[in-house]
């Protein structure tokens, strides 16, 4: 029997219960936020945790243009609901991280949706739209979010995974798995040829 650790099915249990008890995320619906993971290229705790992807350019619209081409993305659908965004953690590395920072991560990434749950980014005022002028100030808010979360008393059982590295995880289940999905690349629209 295989009792491996399904990472992103545990991960989206525990974003939905954020999502529910954290007022500034009532937005989100999970059920279009495709929870996935990906193997970290290097073993080490710098570098990317995890990565917000939108499914949907600037306003939710399904075609950009970049220099005179028009592109899309393809839709992707879970059962008959459409995603409209991929939220990936970079395995080892986000286990490998403390308690503290895991939780940081995942509001980090979480607020990064729009308010409008449109599957574009939330923007931010200004030049610095992702996360305003200083990361720093960005994550010290996370981190507020985060301790929000926990204070309303969460079941331990949603969360206690983050309590483990990769490494101990492993161990207590006998492997750690989850759903794998490519990001996306652009799909150039061909120009239609006028008559």
């Amino acid at each position: 029997m295989d009792r491996s650790f399904d990472f992103t099915v545990a991960m989206s249990r525990l974003c939905a219960d954020i999502t529910r008890r954290c007022e500034a995320l009532s937005h989100v619906r999970m059920d279009q936020v495709l929870v996935t993971f990906a193997q970290a290229r290097r073993r080490c705790l710098h570098g990317l945790q995890a990565k917000l992807t939108p499914l949907r350019f600037e306003q939710g619209s399904l075609v950009t243009r970049r220099g005179s081409s028009l592109w899309t993305l393809r839709r992707m659908f879970v059962g008959e609901h459409e995603q409209l965004y991929l939220l990936t953690f970079y395995l080892p590395r986000f286990l490998d991280q403390s308690l503290d920072e895991k939780f940081i991560t995942i509001f980090h990434e979480l607020f990064h949706i729009c308010p409008r749950f449109s599957g574009d980014i939330r923007r931010h005022e200004g030049r610095y739209h992702v996360h305003t002028a200083s990361q720093k100030e960005y994550d010290r808010e996370m981190a507020q979010h985060a301790a929000a979360y926990l204070a309303t008393r969460p079941r331990e059982q949603l969360w206690e995974f983050l309590r483990y590295d990769f490494k101990t995880l492993t161990q207590r289940h006998g492997g750690v798995i989850g759903t794998k999905v490519p990001i996306p690349r652009l799909i150039r629209i061909p120009e239609q040829k006028s008559a």
